[in-house]
């Protein structure tokens, strides 16, 4: 994943980050955690009516130096630039989503990363109960939290590993993967249904959450969640508000 546009201290710059660039494990977990509290996956520009572009360097222009967020091809395409830029291998992986009433095509896209001869599974684009840092795929069937929420991977014993995680004190299945890598042009039909087809919930309706230490805020059509620790507040927003919350609780402008 390469992009003209890439430039590995601008990116340091947007998340916020001022630790060591290293290819060890340390460096995956602090890089992912940045990205996650100052990247807002969002679906404005498909709102809008567009097409997302996955040209790398429309990614890289839109979150870098436009202030942007995006969905899950667009932060996660980023965040392979951060690891092919400090030399950490990585391959994407095409996973379904498994939330849904009917079963539905692998239109998702995550990241396995290889550092300290480990596999670790990096997600930075799953929106309300996507993890919060990388997942190591040798650590089965073992609740692991990450700040106040709980996942755990599983394997089936055809291979394909599911992610679940605790919603409301009940294990939710969010979606399953193998290890097969997948080329960046693999997502484009995945990416187009998500931009256009009339069931994509990206195509319905207003789809914004930012992931904070603390919680993380959702806006999903004109309801605002804040969820944290303590529980979740719920606000539902006049059409006039919308822009305000946009840019007051997740600095976007809509497109």
């Amino acid at each position: 994943m390469h992009s003209d546009n890439f430039n590995i201290s601008t990116y340091f710059k947007r998340i916020n980050y001022t630790g060591p660039a290293a290819a060890d494990t340390a460096t995956l977990h602090a890089l992912m955690r940045h990205q996650l509290f100052s990247v807002p996956f969002e679906n404005l520009d498909v709102q809008a009516g567009k097409v997302v572009s996955l040209a790398p360097d429309d990614i890289a222009d839109k979150v870098l130096t436009q202030g942007r967020g995006g969905y899950c091809y667009e932060v996660n395409g980023l965040f392979a630039m951060a690891l092919a830029a400090l030399g950490i291998p990585y391959r994407f992986v095409a996973a379904r989503p498994m939330f849904y009433p009917a079963r539905r095509p692998k239109t998702h896209m995550a990241l396995i990363a290889d550092v300290d001869s480990r596999q670790w599974l990096c997600d930075l684009g799953f929106g309300s109960y996507g993890i919060r840092a990388p997942m190591a795929l040798d650590t089965l069937d073992v609740d692991i939290t990450q700040d106040f929420d709980t996942f755990r991977l599983s394997r089936s014993a055809e291979g394909e590993y599911l992610l679940e995680a605790k919603v409301e004190g009940e294990w939710a299945r969010q979606y399953g993967f193998d290890l097969t890598p997948q080329e960046w042009i693999d997502f484009v039909p995945a990416n187009y249904l998500n931009s256009t087809h009339p069931d994509a919930i990206f195509v319905q309706k207003l789809v914004v959450v930012q992931h904070r230490p603390e919680g993380r805020q959702i806006l999903l059509g004109d309801v605002l969640k804040t969820i944290t620790a303590n529980g979740t507040e719920t606000r539902k927003l006049a059409e006039e508000d919308i822009r305000h919350v946009l840019k007051d609780r997740f600095a976007l402008t809509a497109a």
